[in-house]
């Protein structure tokens, strides 16, 4: 396995951050943590990079355990955290140059690996890494955690604030780079970025509610969803939570989504009540589940 996580927690003060979390990630593997901000994703990738150490449980990186090993471990992998934390007055260049240094290497030794990356960003190698666009930033980022070729490489939230194009090309670079071999663990709170990993966990709260591949996730969500749709999406709400066998209900974009606790449900039976709270325009059709909608669940 190249990351081993069994039974971690971490406590601020009395706050629980973690609780008793375990995982592992194999070798070659995209693997992400999946959840909202205060999930816990945060804590367990500082643990892992060694910048924390847990309460309890246990946790080893490429072989590595976190605590007696964290040298090794700080050579063997490359962290980008959630937080542009590049030197900022530096150039494109010397923010690559330095890193390189750091690890001992130098840009050309490992060019292979980030060519693909470093050509998207060649054109700006003179601009100063503050004055760049997002997704420049995250693409120079990017390089820097992979001049030293890391075993593991962790991401930290790394398509937060990005724009939807910069999102999609950060991950086609992910896919490549997964397969020249490198495991990555990526954090996220987008659960449509969840689809493209090979296994994820959903974290809550410090928990992990579920661990599998997205398709086995979904495929496993033995609940029908339907998409609600009416003039007055406000009331709609409202009327919907009120329906004497509904389950759940939440917006998804311009429909609600909703469960009823009956197998048997007939979407006529509920249209007819809502007509009755004098709703108009009214669309309900079986939807298609998504992680969302199984994490909301749980």
């Amino acid at each position: 396995m190249s990351i081993l996580v069994q039974n971690i927690s971490k406590s601020y003060h009395k706050i629980s951050a973690i609780d008793s979390i375990s995982f592992d990630v194999k070798e070659g593997e995209l693997f992400g943590l999946i959840g909202p901000d205060g999930a816990g994703k945060t804590t367990i990738f500082r643990i892992l990079t060694t910048l924390l150490i847990a309460n309890e449980g246990s946790a080893s990186v490429a072989g590595f355990d976190v605590v007696k090993d964290f040298k090794a471990i700080r050579n063997s992998v490359g962290y980008m955290p959630g937080k542009f934390s590049l030197y900022q007055d530096l150039s494109v260049e010397e923010n690559l140059k330095f890193f390189a240094t750091i690890f001992g290497t130098t840009i050309e030794e490992n060019y292979d690996l980030i060519k693909d990356i470093y050509v998207q960003i060649e054109a700006f190698k003179t601009r100063r890494a503050g004055a760049l666009s997002g997704g420049m930033k995250q693409k120079l980022a990017l390089c820097c955690a992979l001049i030293h070729k890391p075993k593991v490489l962790f991401l930290d939230e790394p398509t937060t604030g990005v724009d939807p194009v910069s999102r999609k090309e950060f991950w086609d670079m992910l896919k490549r780079l997964q397969q020249k071999g490198i495991t990555i663990l990526v954090s996220t709170p987008y659960m449509d970025e969840a689809a493209l990993c090979d296994r994820i966990a959903l974290i809550q709260k410090g928990k992990i509610l579920k661990i599998d591949t997205p398709e086995n996730i979904i495929k496993k969500y033995d609940k029908s969803i339907y998409d609600v749709r009416a003039k007055n999406t406000y009331q709609l709400i409202q009327d919907l939570k009120k329906y004497p066998s509904q389950y759940s209900v939440f917006a998804f974009g311009e429909y609600i989504h909703y469960i009823d606790k009956n197998v048997d449900f007939k979407a006529m039976d509920l249209q007819n009540y809502l007509e009755k709270q004098n709703h108009t325009e009214i669309e309900i059709h079986v939807s298609k589940t998504t992680i969302e909608d199984v994490f909301m669940d749980l």
